[in-house]
């Protein structure tokens, strides 16, 4: 509509104003069209795993930095690397009718796929005749996926294996796993249990997105060098909230420079406070977050925001995001771990379609900031199994507790490769 009634515009321009004047019309309305189109679309943001958190050095390249860093990072003792939980593999959007896609993460290799019908399956990825990976040349036959080698047909339904073009019978014992999986959100969710145990609660469905009410405003997606269990943890330490988090987002990423004296009289304020939530509930935890804003240390109340987190097992979170004048909206944070020590973490933003998308996009924006200045610290950090504590961290050592939970006597342990941690 916007680049309708610019040409339109622009048309007039042509026929009414003198050559020149119609040019400088005519590149005006385009570049209006052209903001206007800009504002419209979602933001997307995708940061590789060396391109945030490492402090450059002459002669090296940004790999080269991180790859030496977490050669020479001491782990020390880990949890297990693969909690048991419901992950993110794709966005929905991300797989096409008709479509395979190969996903590596949890140390399997997934093969994703989505029948004519919509639905969408995870199986294992290899073959089980002669290891071909299913999803790399193999073809979507109605709710089963085909082998790129010699044409065997497993159904996404049950793993069983349906034809082989030339043989007489099929196995009885010829079949794949089949992962449990469910599509919210604009999602595609994988159960991962190292014992096999089936799910034990379900993704919720956010009813403002699944009806539309809510627009999507954007994504950003990042790779942290860290063990996953260091990310949900930051809502348990709410002393690094005002000491990383309080400079001006202005300031930047680098740590070396957040405290410059050019933004300090812009100042983020937060309070916050952690708790596990009860039965039935016990694998979600809450978070409250208010933060405000001060310049020259007087408060700006019409940029107060109150934040309420709710974390929904080891590896996804809501933010739901309330305000007396910018609205409602939520960010969605995945985190899946890709290897054991490489956190794939995605955030998405819905919010109240009456807003203005610059809005959410800023505050999108905003999140990636902080967020990323955390990602410094992760991706330089030791794990410590036994923190030196005071007694206002409290609720570091009550989250440890709660997020246990999540992993079980056959839970993948880590063991260093022997070149290090070079994944």
């Amino acid at each position: 509509m916007g680049f309708g009634w610019g040409a339109l515009w622009a048309g007039a321009a042509a026929l009414l104003l003198p050559p020149a004047a119609a040019c400088w019309g005519l590149a005006l309305l385009a570049l209006l069209a052209g903001a206007a189109w800009l504002a419209c679309r979602p933001l997307r943001l995708w940061r590789g795993p060396e391109a945030v958190g490492y402090v450059g050095e002459a002669g090296w390249s940004r790999a080269q930095v991180a790859g030496r860093v977490r050669k020479s990072r001491r782990t020390g003792p880990l949890p297990p690397v693969y909690p048991n939980g419901w992950f993110r593999l794709l966005d929905s959007a991300q797989l096409a009718r008709g479509e395979a896609r190969s996903v590596a993460a949890l140390g399997e290799q997934f093969a994703v796929f989505r029948d004519l019908n919509g639905q969408s399956y995870v199986v294992d990825a290899y073959c089980p005749h002669l290891g071909a990976n299913l999803s790399v040349g193999g073809r979507v036959v109605g709710s089963c996926i085909e082998c790129p080698f010699h044409g065997w047909l497993f159904s996404g339904k049950d793993g069983k294996c349906t034809r082989i073009p030339y043989a007489e019978k099929v196995p009885e014992f010829a079949k794949i796993k089949v992962w449990p999986t469910c599509e919210v959100d604009g999602m595609i969710f994988v159960w991962y249990h190292c014992d096999g145990v089936s799910p034990t609660w379900q993704v919720p469905e956010q009813e403002e997105v699944v009806s539309g009410a809510w627009a999507f405003r954007g994504i950003t997606e990042h790779f942290v060098n860290a063990h996953i269990e260091e990310i949900p943890e930051n809502a348990a330490d709410i002393a690094h909230l005002s000491f990383l988090h309080g400079p001006c987002i202005m300031s930047g990423v680098d740590l070396r420079h957040t405290n410059s004296k050019f933004w300090k009289f812009i100042r983020h304020n937060w309070k916050a406070e952690w708790q596990p939530e009860p039965e039935p509930d016990t694998h979600c935890s809450c978070l409250i977050v208010k933060h405000n804003i001060t310049v020259f240390g007087t408060c700006i109340p019409l940029l107060d925001v109150t934040v309420s987190a709710k974390q929904i097992g080891p590896g996804l979170v809501f933010l739901f995001f309330k305000h007396s004048f910018l609205g409602e909206g939520i960010l969605i944070q995945t985190v899946t771990p890709v290897e054991p020590l490489l956190q794939h973490v995605v955030h998405r933003i819905y919010y109240q379609r009456s807003i203005p998308g610059f809005i959410p996009k800023f505050m999108l924006w905003a999140e990636k900031v902080q967020f990323e200045r955390d990602i410094m610290i992760w991706n330089n950090k030791q794990y410590l199994s036994k923190p030196l504590l005071v007694k206002e961290d409290a609720a570091i050592q009550r989250h440890r507790r709660w997020y246990s939970q999540f992993y079980s006597a056959h839970s993948v342990k880590f063991t260093s490769q022997k070149n290090g941690l070079d994944w």
